[in-house]
């Protein structure tokens, strides 16, 4: 495309702003070609923005669930919590899928440590990351960034009475008699729980409040 100051010179003068009349004038002489070469280059800039709204309003209708689903938190910089599941299996492929009912879950792997993501009627309500390496000295690192950032939090840790040492702990962990965990709540409607089991081993997960409850709910009520 070439310089368009050089086609279309700055007015000057009664040009600048012609009154109706001498506009008039002008139209009256111009012919139909005159002025589709004088309004080309507007009408033109006019047919590119109708056919990207028309493009967007596309993309909308196709996605409207992407366009609609909330998204409470960005977990680990990826993972939309309270996001559609689809859609996001769709933008990053799992290692593995698992359909049951209304549960969804879609496991990924980033390095040797596992992020698990669980959605209940289409939306995710929890994003997990398991730590492949689980000690007393890794989950206090974890804890240490978290309190940082989040403040102390609420530990929730239970363990038998006899447990009364940091040793003694990890025994406990480790026969499923007891568990290390401490729990942090956003005002964004969703919580934090940093945790230590038999079961998971060191893990750090993402819940989405509404989504959990009812999800919780559907599990006890027996559907």
């Amino acid at each position: 495309m070439g310089d368009q100051t050089s086609r279309h010179p700055t007015l000057r003068g009664s040009e600048a702003d012609p009154s109706p009349f001498l506009l008039q004038h002008r139209l009256q002489r111009c012919s139909a070609a005159c002025l589709m070469a004088k309004w080309r280059p507007q009408w033109l800039g006019w047919t590119s923005a109708w056919l990207l709204i028309a493009t967007l309003l596309a993309v909308a209708a196709v996605h409207p669930a992407m366009a609609q689903q909330p998204c409470l938190k960005l977990v680990f910089n990826r993972y939309c919590l309270g996001g559609d599941v689809n859609a996001m299996a769709q933008q990053s492929a799992p290692a593995m899928r698992q359909d049951e009912g209304d549960r969804v879950a879609l496991i990924y792997y980033e390095g040797r440590e596992r992020i698990y993501v669980l959605a209940w009627r289409g939306r995710v309500y929890k994003v997990l990351r398991a730590y492949r390496i689980a000690s007393q000295l890794h989950y206090e690192e974890l804890y240490r960034l978290l309190r940082d950032k989040y403040g102390d939090g609420e530990d929730r840790s239970s363990f038998p009475a006899s447990a009364r040492t940091t040793g003694l702990k990890q025994i406990a962990i480790r026969r499923g008699e007891g568990q290390a965990a401490h729990f942090w709540q956003a005002s964004e409607g969703w919580h934090i729980e940093l945790s230590w089991t038999r079961e998971m081993g060191l893990a750090l997960a993402y819940i989405a409040d509404e989504l959990d409850q009812a999800q919780t709910a559907a599990v006890q009520s027996g559907y």
